[in-house]
């Protein structure tokens, strides 16, 4: 009896040796993935790969003289060039007139200017002109100025790499090929009223104080603050009928 009680006496600093062990692997592995470095995963995000870069590049339009002067169409169309140069534009505008054209737009230019000033543009614009090819052809007057514009800094329509990639195992990563998403973002670079809205929110506006003042005043008053619309629906042969 004496010497099993010895026996097991002294198996037991190695039973907790052995229990240590074994609640400290865990704790090893936990320790450890703090320095697993994942910093060199490419981003298959399209937005990264073909990311909307804000450039300062030539923006331009055509009008065409009616008769030798512009109708209201035109004079509208450059009436807002004029007020998108006052937003996002910077230095002169310069208005090109066709030479050796059909049609005399000399004339029409004087409409130009009234239109860019009705737009909001103060000062001088710069105007010269350009040959015209071929004649027979409508020759417009040609508006432009630098101005803030949005633009895809990568190239769409190139492929690097092989879809298929039967020859090779590139094809087996499961990413994105290379021109997803890109006609998306030019797409969406070309809308865009304002690129400055790509690069934040524009600031808050101050509230309708008429509208605030008008719920204040009901709640006082125990009404409904919202909006009463009213809606009258109408049969369909009623319709059109005097």
């Amino acid at each position: 009896m004496t010497t099993k009680t010895t026996r097991t006496r002294d198996l037991r600093p190695i039973h907790a040796a052995m229990i240590a062990f074994a609640l400290a692997a865990p704790l090893q592995a936990c320790g450890g993935a703090d320095r697993v470095v994942t910093g060199t995963t490419p981003n298959p995000d399209y937005r990264v790969t073909h990311p909307i870069a804000l450039t300062h590049a030539p923006i331009t339009m055509d009008v065409f003289a009616v008769g030798g002067a512009l109708d209201q169409r035109e004079r509208e169309r450059v009436r807002a060039f004029g007020r998108e140069h006052g937003e996002t534009g910077q230095g002169q505008i310069t208005v090109l007139l066709p030479r050796g054209g059909a049609g005399d737009t000399q004339a029409a230019l004087a409409d130009v200017r009234k239109a860019l000033t009705a737009g909001g543009v103060k000062g001088s614009i710069a105007v010269g002109g350009y040959p015209v090819a071929d004649p027979s052809l409508a020759a417009p007057i040609r508006l432009s100025f630098t101005g803030l514009k949005a633009k895809v800094a990568s190239t769409c329509g190139e492929w690097p790499a092989d879809l298929a990639s039967g020859s090779t195992l590139e094809g087996w990563n499961n990413r994105p090929y290379w021109n997803f998403g890109c006609a998306n973002q030019n797409m969406l670079a070309a809308q865009v009223a304002d690129p400055r809205d790509l690069a934040g929110p524009r600031a808050e506006t101050d509230s309708d104080v008429n509208m605030r003042m008008r719920a204040i005043l009901n709640v006082r008053q125990g009404k409904d603050p919202n909006t009463d619309w009213k809606i009258k629906n109408s049969t369909i042969g009623s319709v059109g009928s005097n």
